[in-house]
């Protein structure tokens, strides 16, 4: 009866909606997980090149900034209303969105990762016969994994984010039950669904920082204090002690 109660009351904070709305939490969940997954995954899969070509030629590289500052200050209203006649009301229209953001993130941080790796072992690579191609997957990458993960971090919180202003065409996951909610002004949905929002976030920074500290186990071993051993004197030289 009190939770029936807290439904009829419209209270914020109401078990007998997550109860009864279990399959609806669900799937609004599996949706935006979806939605965050593919948008990050593809953002990093077009990023990488960008970056590449960036710091291979740096007359590329201004353009690709620039372009992809531009496009991170486009509002997302006006970002998926421009991509609707192209892609039509689909997921594609939110990806593909979420995907432009998430570039000027992610290839900034590339640049700043590969940037980050000490000269010298790019010269010490080479001396054991590193070509290109080997030089980047065995050096360069995985020194420059602490500002990558950073930049995916960021990237992936925002996604999540972003993801709930989908729900203007229908493709928001959580975001859609939020915006449902403030539409009948249904207090549990709305806060239910927030919270759930703030957990994807929160689970996926901290997913993303423990595949950070298994990519990065020298960091971990560099972190732990040494322990100082003391010897002990023997007693006899101990002064004011008694030797039995």
């Amino acid at each position: 009866m009190a939770g029936q109660n807290c439904l009829i009351a419209n209270d914020w904070v109401c078990g007998e909606y997550v109860r009864t709305r279990g399959t609806e939490l669900t799937e609004a969940t599996l949706q935006h997980i979806g939605i965050t997954l593919s948008s990050v995954l593809i953002g990093l899969f077009v990023a990488f090149p960008l970056a590449l070509l960036a710091r291979r030629w740096r007359g590329f590289a201004a353009p690709v900034l620039g372009a992809t500052t531009i496009l991170y200050t486009v509002p997302s209203l006006a970002m998926f209303s421009l991509l609707v006649p192209v892609f039509g009301l689909s997921a594609a229209v939110v990806v593909t969105g979420l995907v432009l953001y998430s570039l000027t993130i992610l290839v900034r941080n590339i640049l700043a990762g590969l940037a980050s790796v000490p000269e010298e072992a790019r010269e010490a690579a080479r001396g054991m016969g590193f070509g290109p191609a080997r030089l980047l997957f065995q050096v360069e990458l995985p020194l420059s994994v602490p500002a990558l993960m950073a930049g995916l971090r960021i990237a992936t919180v925002s996604t999540v984010s972003l993801t709930t202003v989908g729900a203007i065409i229908g493709y928001g996951g959580l975001g859609n039950l939020i915006y449902e909610g403030m539409h009948s002004y249904f207090k549990a949905q709305v806060l239910t669904a927030s919270v759930l929002c703030v957990l994807l976030a929160v689970v996926a920074d901290v997913a993303l920082l423990g595949v950070q500290r298994l990519l990065t186990p020298w960091a971990r071993a560099g972190a732990r204090p040494k322990k100082r051993v003391f010897a002990r004197r023997p007693a006899k030289d101990l002064p004011g002690e008694a030797v039995a």
